[in-house]
């Protein structure tokens, strides 16, 4: 053990352990089985040298609940929300309800609840060339009802 470094010295007496033990010591593990499974990973393993995938899958499948062996279902073409087809600036300032006695605070409420229902990252991707358009127009017309107070506000 002189001259070999602390790792490689563990190491051999390790293996002095072993073979004083002989077969004895492997009786008396457990098994290298998870519970539950028909067939042990460790177990595969240890023996062959190389895991067996073909025993992994069927442990897998073998617990999987009917729900999971069954093949996803085709996903169900998503339908566009009505108020997504409305694009034109008057349906929009419509939804809006923009009037012309509007403060800076009710404005900036009316454009944070329009995001809330309209904002692009809110919908399919199918549809968000709709709610682009719409939010577009709403904050067109927003920020035109807010020029028109501060004009107001100032004569």
């Amino acid at each position: 053990m002189f001259g070999m470094s602390v790792f490689q010295s563990v190491l051999e007496r390790l293996r002095a352990e072993e073979d004083e033990q002989g077969n004895a010591h492997d009786e008396q593990l457990p098994a290298a089985n998870i519970r539950g499974l028909n067939a042990g990973f460790v177990g595969n393993l240890a023996s062959s040298g190389t895991i067996d995938s073909g025993a992994v899958q069927r442990a897998y499948f073998d617990t999987a609940s009917e729900a999971m062996r069954a093949p996803p279902k085709p996903a169900a073409k998503p339908v566009m929300p009505d108020h997504l087809s409305r694009i034109r600036p008057e349906q929009v300032a419509a939804d809006l309800g923009l009037t012309d006695m509007e403060t800076a605070m009710a404005l900036t409420d009316k454009r944070r609840r329009f995001a809330t229902e309209n904002h692009p990252d809110r919908h399919h991707p199918d549809f968000r060339n709709n709610a682009t358009i719409r939010m577009k127009i709403a904050n067109m017309l927003i920020d035109e009802a807010q020029r028109r107070l501060r004009l107001m506000q100032r004569s």
